[in-house]
C-alpha cells in the first residue's frame, strides 16, 4: 500500500531552500530558471549567482545576475570554506548528460524541484493532502508492482526534488514495449504528437513493417515538413497538420518547435480536430498521446474510439501540475475495462513518465 505519512513526512525542497545557511546556485539558464527564479522569490529565498557549463560562459548575464563558470563557483567555496546547493533547472534526455548531472551530484547538494511543463507551478507538499483520495484511487488502479514503484517514487522527488527517486524507477523503453505493449502486424496507430516523424518510424520498425495503417497528426507547420520527409518510405501512412484536440476548431499555437509548440494567446492559427471524426468509427488499436499539455482535451476527442474498440493508449502525464492523477482518472471513467501502466523513461526531471492502457 501506499503509505502516504510517509510522504507527508519527507522534508520538501522548498523547506530545505527556506532553511539553508549556504548559497544557492540555479545551473542553466531559459525557461526553467525563469520558473525557479519566480518561486524562490515569492519565498524570498536569495540566490547567490547562476552558473552555466564552463564551455557556455561568455559574459552572459541574465535576469540581472552575471552568469558564472561552475569552476569558479567551486574553486571559491574551497577556498573560503563553504558549500552551496544546485539548484538543476534544464532537462537532460541523453544518457552523457544525465551521467554528467550525476556526477555532479555526487560532489554537491544538487536538487530539481518540479515545476509543470505547461504553467510552470511548482509542485508542493501540500498538493498531496489536496488530493489523498485520487492519488489512493490511482495508485490501486496501477496493475503491477513496478507501476506502483513508479508512481511512488515520482511522488517522493516531486516533494523533494532529489534526483535518487527518479533512477529508481527509471526503464528503458523496450520494457515497456516487450511487457505492455506487444505490438502484432495488424495494428492500426494513432499517433498524437507526431513530432518529426520520430515515433512513426520507431512503430514501423517495432512492428517489422508490417501494419494496416498509421493516423500521424503535428500541428507545427515546420515539424509538419519534417514528418512528411522522414515518412516518404512509410506505407499506409495518413499525416495531418493538425493538432489533437476534443473538437474541430481552430486553436491558436505559439511558433516554436518541440515542447515549445504548445495552445498559447499568441501566436498562428492552427487547425484542430478529434480522433473519432479522423476516424468516423474505423477501429484504432493504439494511440500515442504526446500532444505537450492538451492530452486531456485529445483524450475527450477519442471517446468514442475508446468506448467502442479499447485501443492501446500510451499517454504522457507530465506535462500539467496533476496528469499523473487526473488521466488515469479520465480514461477509467470512459472504459473500466483497461489495466493501468506507469513507466519513466531516462530523463531528468520526471518527464517523458507514460500511462499505458491495456484493455483486461
Amino acid at each position: 500500500m501506499l503509505n502516504i505519512e510517509e510522504l507527508l513526512s519527507l522534508k520538501s525542497c522548498w523547506e530545505r531552500l527556506e532553511k539553508t545557511e549556504v548559497p544557492i546556485f540555479i545551473y542553466g539558464m531559459g525557461d526553467g530558471c525563469l520558473k525557479l527564479i519566480k518561486e524562490l522569490n515569492r519565498r524570498k529565498i536569495p540566490v547567490s549567482g547562476i552558473f552555466a557549463s564552463d564551455e557556455f560562459v561568455r559574459g552572459h548575464s541574465f535576469e540581472g545576475h552575471l552568469v558564472h563558470k561552475l569552476s569558479d563557483i567551486e574553486e571559491s567555496a574551497e577556498q573560503n570554506g563553504y558549500d552551496f546547493i544546485i539548484l538543476l533547472a534544464f532537462a537532460a534526455g541523453y544518457q552523457e548528460l544525465i551521467t554528467k548531472i550525476d556526477e555532479l551530484e555526487k560532489k554537491h547538494c544538487l536538487l530539481m524541484p518540479d515545476t509543470a511543463v505547461v504553467g510552470g507551478e511548482p509542485f508542493l507538499k501540500e498538493h498531496i493532502t489536496e488530493r489523498i483520495s485520487d492519488i489512493k484511487k490511482v495508485y490501486s488502479m496501477l496493475a503491477d508492482d513496478k507501476s506502483r514503484q513508479v508512481f511512488e517514487s515520482i511522488l517522493k522527488y516531486k516533494i523533494t526534488g532529489e534526483l535518487k527517486y527518479l533512477r529508481n524507477c527509471t526503464t528503458e523503453t523496450d520494457e515497456a514495449f516487450g511487457n505492455i505493449i506487444r505490438l502484432s502486424s495488424s495494428e492500426t496507430y494513432v499517433d498524437l504528437g507526431a513530432f518529426n516523424g520520430d515515433t512513426v518510424l520507431d512503430f514501423a520498425k517495432r512492428t517489422n513493417y508490417i501494419y494496416k495503417e498509421i493516423y500521424a497528426l503535428e500541428p507545427n507547420k515546420r515539424n509538419y515538413k519534417k514528418l512528411l520527409r522522414n515518412t516518404e518510405s512509410i506505407k499506409n501512412i495518413h499525416a495531418f497538420n493538425y493538432a489533437a484536440w476534443s473538437e474541430n476548431t481552430t486553436l491558436i499555437f505559439n511558433t516554436g518547435g518541440g515542447r515549445q509548440s504548445q495552445i498559447s494567446q499568441k501566436g498562428i492559427e492552427t487547425q484542430a480536430i478529434s480522433v473519432d471524426s479522423i476516424l468516423n468509427g474505423k477501429k484504432a488499436t493504439y494511440i500515442k498521446f504526446d500532444v505537450e499539455g492538451a492530452e486531456r482535451e485529445a483524450i475527450k476527442g477519442c471517446v468514442k474510439t475508446i468506448k467502442a474498440h479499447s485501443p492501446k493508449l500510451c499517454v504522457a502525464v507530465y506535462h500539467r501540475l496533476f496528469d499523473m492523477f487526473d488521466i488515469p482518472l479520465q480514461i477509467e471513467k470512459i472504459n473500466p475495462n483497461y489495466k493501468f501502466y506507469l513507466r519513466h523513461y531516462p530523463y531528468y526531471p520526471a518527464w517523458e513518465t507514460n500511462l499505458f492502457c491495456i484493455n483486461s
